[in-house]
């Protein structure tokens, strides 16, 4: 039986965005992943960083692949990241943290998922201005956001064989807001039995995660504690560069790079693939194309076994295209 192809959109975004995009796009190819991929964008370059265009083909192809985009620091157009899970509903960011061969750090068999809820919290940007010099921001949480993303961190849970579940949260201060989310959290817990649950203040979670790393499994959190939550696991493994992630909906999602547009390398050929490809490996489990996200895996995995063909950012000297062409001869 013929297998179906699926359609990507495929978002390059800023700097070094489309020499990653390219680069994984040329291994899926070669790894013969039944995709056809449509070319969209959500750059500064274009006078918007989400044109509508790109939002309606992600939505008719139902699964977009994207490079990062720049967002401005205190000014500037708002994040084309936050705008598509906006418009998406892409409620859940999925990030797998998990060490790699031949990558050295600080730890060893680093294995976390960072389950972080993606609509709500400080990240709605409700602010305004209440008198000159004073500036208010709104912490949203509902019911309905907080009860979903937990349910969606325990179905992954059973369905990827973990064993535990923690929600992070502030209730100890934010005893409204993070207090509906712990409740949210445990009324959850009690339909999955089979799977250990606990809650952890952020900050607590923070310092044993630098210390105990292996004290956790499944960590499940609202948006703003998910977004430094996940940063920091990610220093655990090797940075950003080599940390897959997804925003995922009901009948949609983004993969994406995690890491910034690294203006610094752009267009030089510096730039390393691996998160994206890792991203892409997630679509693939996401798409059910077991048997080529496990054979991208496999090549990748080998490349860095042997070691002989790392850029820069790992201490090596191979370009975005020798990088390429390593994993692409992988496959073989």
């Amino acid at each position: 039986m013929t297998t179906p192809v699926r359609k990507v959109t495929l978002i390059n975004g800023d700097g070094i965005g489309p020499e990653v995009v390219d680069a994984t796009r040329k291994i899926l190819e070669a790894a013969r992943a039944p995709l056809e991929f449509e070319h969209k964008d959500a750059a500064t370059r274009y006078g918007t960083n989400l044109p509508d265009e790109t939002v309606e083909a992600v939505l008719k192809s139902g699964c977009g692949l994207k490079g990062p985009t720049a967002t401005g620091v205190g000014t500037g157009q708002s994040s084309a990241n936050v705008g598509l899970r906006k418009r998406l509903d892409l409620y859940a960011s999925l990030r797998p943290v998990k060490s790699l061969p031949g990558v050295k750090t600080r730890y060893e068999d680093i294995d976390l998922v960072v389950v972080r809820e993606n609509t709500e919290d400080l990240y709605a940007g409700i602010e305004h201005v209440v008198v000159p010099g004073v500036v208010e921001s709104l912490k949203i949480i509902t019911e309905k956001a907080s009860t979903r993303i937990c349910r969606f961190a325990f179905e992954y849970a059973v369905k990827h064989g973990r064993k535990k579940v923690s929600a992070v949260h502030k209730a100890n201060i934010m005893k409204l807001s993070d207090g509906l989310f712990l409740d949210c959290f445990r009324r959850v817990a009690r339909e999955f039995p089979q799977i250990q649950s606990e809650d952890v203040i952020v900050d607590n979670l923070c310092m044993q995660l630098v210390r105990n790393p292996e004290k956790y499994d499944v960590m499940v959190m609202e948006n703003l504690y998910g977004d430094i939550v996940s940063d920091l696991c990610s220093g655990l493994v090797g940075g950003l560069g080599v940390v897959p992630g997804a925003n995922i909906g009901h009948d949609v999602a983004v993969f994406e790079a995690v890491h910034g547009t690294a203006p610094d390398i752009a267009g030089q050929g510096k730039a390393n693939p691996t998160a994206l490809l890792l991203s892409s490996v997630m679509m693939l489990d996401w798409m059910n194309f077991t048997e080529h996200a496990r054979r991208l895996e496999k090549a990748l995995w080998k490349v860095y076994t042997e070691g002989k063909v790392k850029t820069g950012d790992l201490g090596g000297t191979a370009s975005t295209a020798e990088f390429t062409q390593a994993v692409i001869h992988a496959l073989a």
